[in-house]
């Protein structure tokens, strides 16, 4: 997808997509948001202008615009969802290793009886309740119990209703229909659960926590010394439930569908955890090793990024490739568009691994890639995801092959994350007494 930089000035018309009277372009995006933004930044070029109804959307496909938004001039663009952050950096996110590896071995344990009867499985939901335990566990503790089930399935409406927020007038969303209800009703559960929980902790007084919340609650700024609000502490506990377990969720699903349709890719990876674990279970020592692992899910994430668009809106006025950009416009930001531009990625729809490799080189501009985003506002979620992602394969492989079940058809379903559709049904084959692949 060959893109050509605008030299047009700043007060010429953006280009974009031929749409319908009054409705523009949203009957098509509701039905193929992503063939409809790869054909907008096809025949719009860098800038492309994108009509929703009575919203005028701008999508930026060039690398060099998407730094630009996200990193030089980010204080101009805000988060169309408000602003929720936390730094976790590594050294917070390595002291759930354990609890993540023990949760996945609960995980492969119990697909014995699948692999010994040759029963299938979907891939896509192992890997979501898998995702679930571990951030239920390593964010609230293991006490929580029936609680964290009950605020899973709540973030799970939660997000489908923001899914449908994004292409629907503001004005259905305060209409008293059913989907509204469920969805008013799923923030309740989550304000109230988590609240609970938080009062809950300051009660008991409890300090050197091993989760997240008590990190949180005992988080204070380096300044002023304070501490969070309970609010505070329920804003980052919805980001940090979201970054950490649906994300990871879908790339892995998306890397085992990718694995099974790439035999080669798959043994290399085999033989890498071979060489570097043996039967023994990861340590955070072994992840540097693991360099083929990572590749393969930084391959992963470039064709299948969970966050498929990133939005922005305008503070102030501003221009971007030649075109005015006025306040309080939104900007969409997609890295599967960027991810799949001819002009930096040749034969963009082909799995190669190979890409990411340490010593390539490749000299491609910093946000020709971009899965968690970037500049201040980088996905905090993103050390966390990755670390637990590579357990994940590393000890998947140590134990079993995967292989796609034939007949299906899997497509990409952008809601909140890219999402495979209808699932990744996969049998599951025990690999602990043979090495074929």
């Amino acid at each position: 997808m060959q893109q050509a930089a605008s030299k047009l000035q700043p007060n010429n018309e953006v280009p974009g997509l031929k749409g319908l009277p009054l409705v523009g372009n949203l009957p098509q995006f509701q039905r193929h948001p992503l063939a409809t933004l790869i054909k907008a930044a096809r025949e719009g070029g860098d800038v492309a202008r994108i009509d929703l109804a009575s919203q005028r959307y701008y999508l930026l496909s060039n690398p060099d615009h998407v730094r630009h938004v996200l990193q030089d001039n980010n204080k101009n663009y805000v988060k169309g969802y408000g602003k929720v952050r936390v730094l976790l950096g590594n050294g917070l996110v390595l002291r759930f290793a354990e609890a993540m590896t023990e949760e996945i071995a609960r995980m492969l344990d119990g697909w014995e009886a699948r692999a010994t009867g040759g029963r299938k499985l979907d891939v896509a939901m192992e890997m979501t309740l898998l995702t679930q335990r571990i951030i239920v566990k390593t964010m609230f503790g293991a006490d929580v119990g029936a609680k964290g089930e009950r605020i899973a399935c709540a973030f799970e409406t939660a997000l489908a209703g923001i899914d449908t927020r994004f292409v629907i007038p503001l004005w259905m969303t305060r209409l008293p229909l059913p989907a509204n209800r469920r969805f008013e009703k799923a923030l309740q559960t989550i304000d109230e659960a988590v609240h609970r929980i938080i009062r809950e902790r300051r009660r008991k007084g409890q300090e050197g926590g091993d989760d997240l919340l008590s990190m949180l609650m005992e988080a204070r700024d380096e300044e002023t010394g304070e501490t969070m609000s309970d609010r505070q502490i329920r804003d980052e506990v919805t980001t940090i439930y979201l970054a950490g377990h649906e994300t990871t969720a879908v790339t892995l699903a998306w890397a085992w569908y990718l694995l099974s349709k790439s035999p080669d890719v798959a043994r290399r990876v085999r033989e890498e955890v071979s060489r570097v674990l043996g039967d023994k279970t990861p340590g955070i020592e072994d992840l540097p090793n693991l360099t083929y692992t990572r590749m393969v899910l930084d391959e992963t994430l470039r064709l299948y990024p969970a966050a498929w668009m990133i939005s922005r809106t305008a503070v102030e006025e501003d221009e971007i490739g030649g075109y005015r950009i006025p306040a309080g416009h939104t900007l969409f930001l997609s890295p599967y568009v960027t991810h799949r531009r001819t002009d930096l990625w040749p034969n963009p729809e082909g799995f190669d691994p190979e890409r990411f490799a340490p010593e390539s080189g490749n000299g491609r501009p910093r946000f020709a890639y971009y899965p968690f985003g970037g500049g201040p506002r980088l996905c905090i979620g993103n050390n966390f995801a990755l670390m637990e992602a590579t357990l994940v394969v590393a000890m998947v492989m140590q134990r079993y092959r995967l292989d796609l079940v034939p007949g299906q058809t899997v497509k990409a379903h952008p809601k909140g994350t890219l999402r495979p559709r209808p699932g990744v049904w996969m049998t599951p084959h025990s690999t602990t007494s043979t090495t074929t692949i």
